[in-house]
């Protein structure tokens, strides 16, 4: 007999602006990419070169809105003032064609806008604004189970709740 098969989707999301909701009001939202900085190390005696963690690129979110809301771009417009972001979502679960779950969903960013967006103009379409965030920290959770937490101005990297700069943060003294 076949093992059943778990596929998770999550379809969906509504995103917080400094606590106040945007719901139907953006289009898209991409979340920022972690992605870890290697750095080379060649030393006589080993075959070959080798790649180690030497920290994180910067983070990058971006999102599409889908007109113009004047508490929005007014957060916006200031790249001094740091803004937080939560994207919440229902992450589904399904077996056998079933929806046997949901779970929440929560992304938590800081950061600044980097731009500002005054849109480009369709005949008969609706406005489209990009606005790009400069994020520099984030927290995922599914279900209250933190999964990774990055704060670059910390020093913190979190997964799985391990704190994994502890010891490098106590070496360094801070």
């Amino acid at each position: 007999m076949a093992e059943k098969i778990s596929i998770n989707r999550c379809t969906n999301a509504n995103v917080y602006v400094n606590g106040n909701s945007f719901l139907g009001r953006a289009d898209e939202i991409t979340l920022p990419q972690i992605k870890a900085k290697m750095s080379e190390h060649k030393a006589a005696g080993l075959l070959g070169s080798l790649e180690y963690f030497a920290g994180v690129d910067k983070l990058e979110a971006k999102f599409k809105w889908n007109s113009f809301y004047p508490d929005l771009l007014k957060q916006a417009a200031n790249p001094f003032q740091a803004v937080k972001v939560q994207v919440r979502a229902s992450l589904e679960t399904y077996e056998g064609g079933s929806r046997i779950s949901q779970q929440k969903l929560v992304v938590y960013l800081t950061g600044q806008f980097r731009d500002l967006p005054l849109g480009t103009f369709k005949q008969s379409d609706n406005v489209e604004l990009e606005s790009n965030m400069s994020v520099t920290a984030v927290k995922m959770e599914i279900n209250d189970d933190e999964i990774i937490e990055l704060d670059l101005e910390a020093n913190i990297y979190k997964v799985n709740g391990e704190d994994l700069l502890a010891q490098y943060r106590s070496n360094l003294g801070i």
